[in-house]
């Protein structure tokens, strides 16, 4: 494998690894690079605390799974890795998902597309158009997909451009209002606060038969671009909408994935049932873990 294939592979990263890849943009934005990480974190996620098989996901995370009698251990084996992302039949045409769960015979069950804005705030408007236009597409052929959609957004402040940026500084060296994402006092400015009152209103899809231009969950999340605390996501800015939190993100998307796939089709729930961890798995010794709860069979629903 090449470097360059090597580095297409799904990899277990935290999530300030991914998000730091995303505010520093070392390799420029083409071909979402700069988002790249931020799949494979979400990949690896479903396994560990969704409990989705890494067979079933695209990109496939670096996990095997084992049984040791009734009991699923789980494994890191990078070797198993692959990339790339899953086309899903939309109901006017294809489209390339960043991360996707399918179930054989079933088809695409759960979903989370990323986008990621660096700086020209004052164009979210067709970031807008293009994430309502996407959900529809989706829907229409798949009406019980469980949708997710993350918008991350690097967290450009009044003076000096971030550290390594392509932002087009002033006259005076500082980000320029257009490319600014949060104000001096902390609150974010208009261009996102008008896009987070507009997306507030795309999510929590709660029935298969609600409005198909509705994700299932959203998630808006600001992230640092400076040393001091590069890649973390700023929680303390006073969004209203909690409904667009990240914290609570894959609690949403999971819900709904037990609501339909589980709990609504009981006789599929073989198939469909999300699986548990023995708490013993290698996998699950490394620290990264301390990110989130895995799903390990002492906390089985």
């Amino acid at each position: 494998m090449t470097p360059r294939e090597s580095a297409e592979v799904c990899q277990w990263v935290s999530l300030k690894e991914a998000l730091s890849a995303f505010v520093r943009a070392e390799h420029g934005t083409q071909g979402q690079r700069h988002i790249k990480s931020m799949h494979w974190y979400v990949a690896c996620r479903l396994v560990l605390e969704g409990g989705f098989h890494p067979d079933r996901i695209t990109p496939r995370p670096p996990f095997m799974v084992t049984q040791r009698g009734r009991a699923n251990v789980l494994h890191y084996e990078p070797e198993s890795a692959r990339g790339g992302e899953a086309t899903v039949f939309g109901g006017l045409k294809t489209k390339d998902i960043d991360v996707v769960v399918n179930i054989p015979a079933l088809g695409p069950c759960l979903a989370v597309s990323m986008k990621g804005t660096l700086n020209a705030f004052r164009n979210l408007t067709n970031r807008l158009e293009e994430a309502v236009g996407d959900c529809t597409n989706i829907h229409v052929s798949y009406p019980a997909l469980v949708y997710g959609f993350l918008h991350l957004f690097r967290a450009n402040r009044p003076g000096p451009t971030p550290p390594g940026s392509d932002i087009e500084a002033d006259d005076q060296g500082n980000v320029q209002h257009k490319d600014l994402a949060v104000y001096a006092d902390g609150s974010v400015t208009d261009f996102i606060r008008n896009y987070e009152q507009a997306m507030a209103r795309l999510t929590g899809r709660q029935d298969l038969r609600d409005d198909v231009s509705r994700y299932e969950a959203i998630g808006l999340v600001l992230v640092s671009p400076y040393l001091q605390n590069l890649g973390e996501v700023l929680t303390g800015l006073p969004f209203r909408a909690q409904s667009l939190s990240f914290a609570g993100f894959f609690e949403a998307l999971y819900q709904q994935y037990e609501l339909r796939f589980v709990y609504g089709a009981a006789n599929l729930r073989s198939r469909t049932q999300r699986l548990t961890w023995s708490p013993d798995s290698p996998a699950l010794e490394s620290p990264l873990i301390s990110e989130f709860t895995p799903r390990t069979s002492v906390s089985e629903d």
